[in-house]
């Protein structure tokens, strides 16, 4: 999807992030927990650390909502993205594809709309808090799978 693209890591991986920016999940732990149907991220494996892959649950072929940790359809397609605005041209995937650059180390001018972004979605946790009793993960677990696609760990919630 993206040919020749270079960029600098100018920070220690998993490190020095914005101070509003606390993610519960590092990228690794999202792949292995299950998030945008296994499909997300499968033909990029060269950029990232080999063992982000080892456990991670991926689909080659296809976005198979049963990989997810929810076993539910959470995710929009790309396209979508790209017609709201929300891509940034360094990544072309959308949010977690800033998400595992920014993790790695990488700071771009993008960095504060995306986590802008993130913060946002607190709106959704929120809502599971006043609607499910606590750790009761078969109550809203569409709106659970798509916190876990931000970072938010709503299996604790």
């Amino acid at each position: 999807m993206q040919k020749n693209y270079v960029y600098y890591l100018t920070e220690p991986v998993g490190k020095n992030f914005h101070p509003e920016f606390k993610p519960e999940l590092a990228p690794k732990q999202m792949l292995e927990l299950g998030v945008f149907g296994g499909k997300y991220m499968t033909d990029c494996g060269k950029e990232f650390p080999k063992d982000w892959y080892k456990k991670s649950k991926l689909c080659h072929e296809f976005h198979d909502p049963q990989l997810n940790f929810f076993a539910i359809n959470a995710s929009q397609p790309l396209s979508v993205w790209r017609k709201k605005g929300w891509i940034y041209h360094e990544d072309p995937r959308g949010w977690f594809q800033w998400y595992c650059r920014y993790y790695m180390g990488r700071r771009c001018d993008d960095d504060e709309r995306q986590i802008k972004r993130w913060k946002a979605i607190k709106r959704h946790l929120a809502q599971i808090k006043k609607n499910c009793a606590p750790k009761e993960l078969v109550c809203r677990q569409k709106q659970r799978q798509a916190v876990l696609h931000w970072a938010y760990d709503s299996r604790k919630i």
